[in-house]
């Protein structure tokens, strides 16, 4: 989609934006954040006048985050697909006796930890379900003869193993209490926790998460708010097109504003799509369009100027210039070793490949670390007994291939 020439933007015109568009767009251009009242009436905007949006939306993201995009290069480790949840359009989780299932051992930790590290890998993402111990006897004892009780004890551990093998782990695993995430801190330079939406009624019967009771809204937003109270950099976002309305959309981005504007530990905002895949409950349901991403990730944008915001490029690989121009400043991690366990229907893309992209958009692109460094020097943010990790790590990454 073609945006607006910045002689257009220099001069505050916008098109065929109506006068209550231009309004908010030359209060977003001033340097302003855009409140909900108007974020809810950009996302509702005709196709005709997404060019000013996303064009507005492109000039604060390069004002507030200058002209680089940042990737993570990380080795993906899925430690158990076991999940006592059963969300209408995954495909990760497995049960018990399923043949896919699994749980990595710690030597096939140590082993993909210290492969990525050769291949220039900084990020160790812990990846697993929700609280398996709860909902299978087998791999309780499967815990036990690994030597745990629970999963965040096993985590812990292959947080250890990672970090021993020169890499920053990482955990997403999934709703955890204060005291688990007290307990992972030490191990982990960030966590993360999709909110996906605040809508209770995807929780309802028929939903998406009817079958979820750890994607209740108000439990994962307890969760943020503790991590946030914990001082944890924090990575969290949107899930688009599990049947949510744009409005409620909106109303995710301003709760996740709210606990940032109050704890400053969001560090980024994933605007990630929903992608249909065989053999679930979704498995006919449209995805989200192209157009209907990059509205959402430039509200987004002028909601949260500041903000970094990230979509995984694998998941819409050919709407990179797209997202660009619509405001994103980060594209998440991209692994060379592990494909995306989540989604393995979508490759990464190759690194070479996305660099002369942004080079084309007028960016360049550069590896970061999963603890962005603004939180680095922030007292509280990085746990003492990881300060010496990153910074080994810092001065072996200037050394190696990313």
């Amino acid at each position: 989609m073609r945006g607006m020439s910045d002689t257009d933007l220099a001069c505050g015109r916008f098109g065929h934006a109506d006068a209550v568009t231009d309004r908010i767009l030359r209060h977003a251009l001033d340097g302003h954040a855009i409140g909900f009242d108007d974020a809810l009436h950009l996302i509702h905007l005709p196709h005709a006048q997404l060019p000013a949006l996303l064009a507005v939306a492109g000039r604060v993201r390069t004002l507030r985050k200058g002209a680089v995009v940042t990737y993570s290069p990380k080795v993906f480790l899925p430690v158990t697909n076991l999940c006592r949840d059963r969300c209408s359009y995954c495909t990760f989780r497995k049960d018990p006796d399923d043949a896919a299932a699994w749980t990595m051992l710690p030597e096939e930790v140590r082993a993909s930890s210290s492969r990525a590290r050769t291949l220039g890998c900084i990020e160790a993402l812990m990846c697993l379900g929700d609280k398996p111990e709860r909902a299978f006897r087998s791999y309780r004892r499967t815990l036990a003869v690994l030597g745990h009780e629970t999963t965040v004890d096993y985590v812990g551990r292959c947080c250890e193993i990672a970090l021993d093998e020169g890499l920053l782990p990482h955990t997403n695993a999934g709703l955890l209490t204060r005291e688990e995430m007290r307990a992972l801190k030490p191990v982990n330079v960030s966590l993360g926790l999709m909110l996906e939406n605040v809508s209770p009624r995807l929780r309802g019967r028929g939903a998406v998460h009817q079958h979820a009771p750890d994607k209740d809204p108000e439990l994962r937003l307890r969760m943020i708010r503790e991590a946030g109270e914990l001082q944890i950099p924090f990575t969290t976002g949107l899930l688009l097109g599990i049947g949510e309305t744009l409005a409620e959309r909106v109303a995710s981005l301003a709760a996740i504003g709210v606990l940032h504007a109050t704890y400053g530990h969001i560090q980024e905002i994933i605007i990630q799509n929903f992608r249909a895949k065989p053999r679930t409950r979704m498995a006919a349901a449209a995805e989200p369009e192209s157009e209907d991403i990059a509205r959402t990730i430039a509200v987004a944008r002028l909601m949260l100027p500041d903000m970094n915001l990230q979509a995984p490029p694998n998941l819409s690989p050919y709407d990179h210039r797209l997202f660009l121009g619509a405001g994103i400043n980060d594209w998440g991690g991209i692994s060379p070793l592990t494909r995306d366990f989540v989604n393995p229907e979508a490759p990464w893309p190759h690194i070479a490949a996305l660099a002369e992209t942004c080079r084309t958009e007028g960016f360049s692109l550069s590896a970061r670390f999963p603890i962005y460094a603004d939180y680095l020097p922030r007292p509280g943010f990085l746990d003492d007994r990881l300060r010496d990790r990153v910074t080994a790590v810092q001065a072996d990454a200037r050394r190696m291939p990313c």
